[in-house]
């Protein structure tokens, strides 16, 4: 199908090319009203179905896939595939993908009560009241090889189809259809994490409207020493991105690492207590996003400036360096095929050499804030992850760089956690960061140049 972009989308794509260029943090990039981004979401959709849908559909060796969901308890794939304007399915919703072979077109069409945007109906009540019934009629037609279902192990993103839709699905079929029943795991992965090339390049404007709210909060617009709780930062953080009529997929969490407080023992089950920013502090926070469909994760740090600073001190700036190091020591592993259990062992393997205490737990990011593709680590299983680990890595992909070093900080007498977290993109030969990543820290307050000063 010929692409043709509207004047909307082709608005986008100019100011995600000046964007490239951009590097002041203090304005933040147009956000667009909702009408025209649920025109954009749609024709990302609508590309997505017409050619990204029947490579991976190729790739995996199913011709036919079968999504099926009800109203408030929808599959999470399904949902990507709706029209902007839906919040929901209707009522039962069938989706179906079938690949005749021969090199012919992918057929999408529905079994549902109405047309679903991008699929219309083969299911008229006048015909056939049963809806399950004519299911099982354009199965027995089209007789496909394999019929994959959103049924997973490992993957709560692709063990979308509930119980009942399940057994309905199956009982529909005859006994030799059943037996051609398999999961679509691999499949639904796919879809989730391929993110096509005009998602890549928007999704650098998302991220800079992310590090704009973070830079924001990081300074004495919103922190004033001695007054403010990292409390107030995290509903701050909260309220500002409702006011970009925005959202965010967690709450924002705000913390502070001190001279005096104890060593971080890099247990984060727990949340952390609200406590007054003071001079000397080394903040820590954790915020994520969701805009045209797409999330960010994102982990930053500032610094307040005690009387007479005019910089953090040396072992938090030298200890941010070795964050970095970690951060390129993992992104260097990163090789198409390699699963996520391989590149976070080659990872802490190279990071013991040199002699960086790490934590490594780094996921995908797309859809979903946690998304679907290889996990690279847990905080509390770093001897890899079962099941999501053992998912190649492939190109095109989004991933949330997420890591620690445990770093000794000579003027505090006691070890501190460099906590960060940075999206990027894998085009298949590397790894890089949407919108940069942070090798200084924001300072409280904001600091002239010396010669100003």
């Amino acid at each position: 199908m010929k692409k043709v972009l509207t004047l909307t989308a082709i608005l986008i794509l100019l100011t995600a090319d000046l964007l490239t260029a951009q590097v002041r943090n203090d304005i933040t990039p147009h956000i667009l009203p909702m009408r025209e981004r649920a025109e954009v979401m749609d024709r990302w959709t609508e590309d997505r179905l017409d050619n990204l849908l029947p490579e991976l559909m190729r790739r995996e060796g199913i011709d036919m896939w079968v999504l099926v969901a009800r109203e408030y308890n929808e599959d999470p794939v399904l949902l990507t595939m709706l029209p902007a304007t839906w919040q929901s399915s209707r009522r039962t919703t069938i989706l179906i993908f079938f690949d005749p072979g021969n090199g012919e077109p992918v057929e999408r069409f529905s079994v549902a009560r109405y047309d679903i945007g991008f699929f219309e109906t083969r299911w008229f009540p006048d015909e056939e009241p049963d809806q399950w019934q004519r299911f099982g009629q354009v199965v027995e037609e089209l007789n496909p090889e394999r019929i994959g279902v959103n049924i997973s192990d490992h993957f709560a993103l692709a063990d979308g189809i509930s119980h009942t839709d399940y057994r309905m699905l199956s009982e529909s079929l005859s006994s030799d259809f059943q037996e051609r029943i398999v999961s679509a795991e691999k499949l639904a992965i796919g879809w989730l994490e391929t993110r096509t090339e005009e998602e890549i390049e928007v999704y650098r404007q998302i991220n800079r409207i992310a590090h704009n709210i973070i830079s924001d909060g990081l300074s004495e617009k919103v922190i004033t020493p001695g007054i403010t709780t990292t409390q107030d930062v995290q509903w701050w953080f909260r309220e500002r991105i409702r006011d970009l009529n925005l959202t965010t997929w967690f709450h924002p969490s705000v913390s502070v690492q001190r001279s005096e407080s104890p060593e971080q023992t890099g247990d984060f089950s727990g949340s952390a207590e609200s406590d007054v920013i003071l001079p000397g502090d080394l903040i820590h926070m954790d915020l994520g996003i969701e805009y045209l469909g797409l999330t960010t994760d994102t982990q930053r740090n500032a610094y307040v400036l005690r009387r007479g600073e005019h910089e953090a001190p040396e072992g938090l700036r030298e200890a941010l360096k070795i964050g970095n190091r970690l951060q390129d020591i993992l992104t260097n592993e990163f090789e198409t095929g390699r699963t996520g259990n391989e590149i976070l062992a080659a990872a802490l393997q190279r990071a013991d050499e040199e002699g960086i205490k790490a934590t490594i737990y780094t996921h995908p990011l797309g859809y979903h804030g946690h998304g679907a593709g290889p996990t690279i680590g847990l905080w509390d299983q770093q001897e890899g992850v079962p099941g999501k680990g053992d998912y190649p890595l492939y190109p095109n992909t989004a991933h949330s760089i997420e890591l620690n070093a445990e770093v000794w900080i000579p003027e505090w007498d006691r070890n501190i956690l460099i906590m960060l977290e940075e999206d990027a993109i894998f085009d298949g030969e590397k790894v890089w960061y949407i919108d940069g990543r942070m090798e200084e820290f924001y300072l409280i307050p904001r600091q002239q140049p010396a010669s100003d000063r």
